[in-house]
């Protein structure tokens, strides 16, 4: 018996800087409260973190430990990323985002999870209504964060500031949308030769 639980939230942001933001998951890791004490691993990584990467959700739901590999079966630039799981204890686990742009700077994000809960051991222990609960409760808490953070009003990440994610982003746009990663490589890549020169 599946279950779906789906949040919608509207982001005052472009389409594409929502998208690249939720595009990699251990961005959305970090929105997830720290009692459900989420943690995504990249673990083979395909282009631009497109169809075919695989990572590993590690999460603590309400003091039980769960792990799961996922991979990307889904991903349409600006409009939707999709994964399912590979490998865990669900019987099924499948998670989709899809973007609407609602004008220039205004974007409907929905994140939907489709899961099965599991018998035996962990399916008795764990009550289906009281999962659906919290990972209803983890999502709509991720998502918020995440608007408030592309917003401009929200915690953000300590390892880059608003500013520097921005100007990141501008990068991005003028080398073709090339991923995030890609971008920040080139950057470091410019600024060693700069400190080379120097010395």
């Amino acid at each position: 018996m599946m279950t779906t639980v789906s949040k919608t939230i509207d982001i005052k942001e472009k389409t594409m800087n929502v998208f690249t933001y939720f595009a990699r998951p251990e961005h959305i890791s970090d929105q997830f409260e720290e009692r459900v004490g989420m943690t995504v691993v990249p673990m083979d990584v395909k282009a631009g973190m497109g169809v075919g990467t695989t990572f590993r959700v590690i999460g603590d739901f309400d003091g039980k430990r769960l792990e799961w590999d996922c991979e990307t079966t889904e991903f349409i630039p600006e409009k939707r990323v999709a994964a399912k799981m590979i490998k865990g204890p669900f019987k099924k686990w499948k998670i989709a985002v899809d973007f609407e742009s609602l004008g220039e700077k205004e974007t409907k994000v929905t994140m939907t999870v489709n899961y099965d809960m599991p018998f035996g051991p962990l399916g008795a222990i764990m009550d289906k209504a009281k999962f659906a609960k919290i990972a209803e409760k983890g999502m709509e808490t991720a998502l918020y964060r995440v608007r408030g953070l592309l917003e401009g009003n929200g915690s953000i990440p300590v390892y880059i500031t608003l500013d520097a994610y921005r100007k990141l982003l501008a990068e991005k746009e003028k080398m073709n949308n090339a991923p995030v990663s890609t971008v920040l490589t080139k950057i470091l890549e410019k600024y060693s030769q700069v400190e080379a020169v120097k010395n």
